[in-house]
């Protein structure tokens, strides 16, 4: 048995929640509202950081081509390096959020 008896974690979070929002005088779906543009806010930065960290790693690839001695050579790998670690991080981040990408993609040029 649960330590909290019948009752879940979640559902009393939930109920307490709804408590709470009884007393403000706002309805729970007002608060999913709100839970759901705080996401949608959310799911529009990451997608920002995802384009900005490839163009990091672009830029940090195109410096490495251009890098003259071998101190210049050895920071254009770390850069690199760091780069493609933040990017695959931040993809792997989007991945195990299973979001549709493609709708995401069309309403974020749409609006």
């Amino acid at each position: 048995m649960d330590p909290l008896g019948r009752w879940s974690l979640v559902a009393w979070w939930n109920a307490w929640l709804s408590g709470w929002f009884r007393l403000l005088g706002r309805s729970y779906s007002a608060a999913d509202r709100a839970v759901e543009a705080d996401a949608r806010i959310s799911l529009n930065k990451l997608m920002e950081e995802i384009r900005e960290a490839h163009r990091d790693w672009e830029n940090a690839r195109r410096h490495f081509e251009y890098a003259s001695g071998k101190d210049q050579i050895d920071y254009a790998i770390f850069a690199i390096e760091a780069a493609e670690k933040r990017y695959e991080m931040l993809l792997r981040h989007a991945k195990n959020l299973q979001v549709d990408w493609k709708v995401r993609q069309q309403e974020a040029d749409a609006g």
